[in-house]
């Protein structure tokens, strides 16, 4: 019986075939294989790589356009008179410190009429706003913080920014413009020449296209008796600049 059995084994043995053993190495593992995503490369190989961190400069550039012409650095001269011809409410003195004496944070808003430096033609107005920072009683005077504009009519304006002492000459930021002014930089000083009634200014323009020839002019030496003529205090054609504001 026993040796039956034993016969039998064998005779299965004999007749049941495993299938060859298969050894996938690993540079077999990452040889190019394809990639079901019709998307991708259909055949993309893995590689080893390195990264490296090198340490170098840092370097900001500038948002301008590169066609742009450069910015001019010519320091262009303009001359204006500011007159208070006492007929536009102006100025207002706004005792903010409610204090009998001028005092920090009384506000003086104002508006005057501009005229050009040879005193012929009326080009505008200034707006603006003057804050007290300071009394000062030895000098007989105020020390302001002004933020203001110069209106040229359909030229646009300048903006300026700085301190406005009532007892001598300062000189103020020009911060910009608009109009033939876009762009501009500098700086202005002010003479005041009757408080608060007439002030001369003289501009020193950087960053714009050369100013119109009507602007400019000889300007007429600062006094406090200096008047701008007749045609242009009454606004007469040929003594404006064309829209000048109001």
């Amino acid at each position: 019986m026993a040796a039956s059995t034993s016969a039998a084994l064998r005779a299965i043995s004999s007749s049941v075939k495993l299938p060859p053993t298969t050894t996938t190495s690993l540079t077999q593992k990452l040889s190019p294989f394809k990639l079901s995503n019709r998307f991708l490369p259909q055949n993309l190989k893995l590689t080893a790589s390195t990264t490296t961190t090198t340490r170098g400069s840092f370097t900001c550039k500038s948002q301008s356009n590169p066609s742009d012409p450069p910015r001019s650095t010519k320091a262009q001269e303009l001359s204006v008179y500011e007159i208070n011809e006492r007929d536009r409410g102006s100025p207002a003195y706004l005792r903010l410190s409610q204090k009998s004496v001028n005092s920090l944070g009384d506000l003086v808003p104002f508006s005057n009429k501009v005229y050009s430096g040879d005193l012929q033609k009326r080009l505008g107005i200034t707006a603006g706003l003057c804050i007290l920072i300071q009394n000062v009683p030895e000098k007989k005077g105020d020390r302001y913080e002004a933020i203001y504009s110069f209106y040229f009519g359909d030229y646009g304006h300048i903006a300026v920014q700085g301190p406005y002492l009532t007892y001598e000459d300062t000189y103020l930021a020009v911060t910009g413009g608009s109009g033939i002014f876009e762009g501009v930089y500098g700086q202005v000083k002010l003479q005041q020449l009757i408080f608060p009634f007439k002030l001369f200014y003289t501009f020193y323009l950087k960053g714009i296209p050369d100013l119109p020839v009507e602007l400019l002019g000889t300007p007429v030496a600062p006094s406090p008796a200096v008047e701008p003529t007749a045609a242009a205090k009454a606004c007469e054609t040929g003594a404006t600049i064309v829209n000048f504001t109001k």
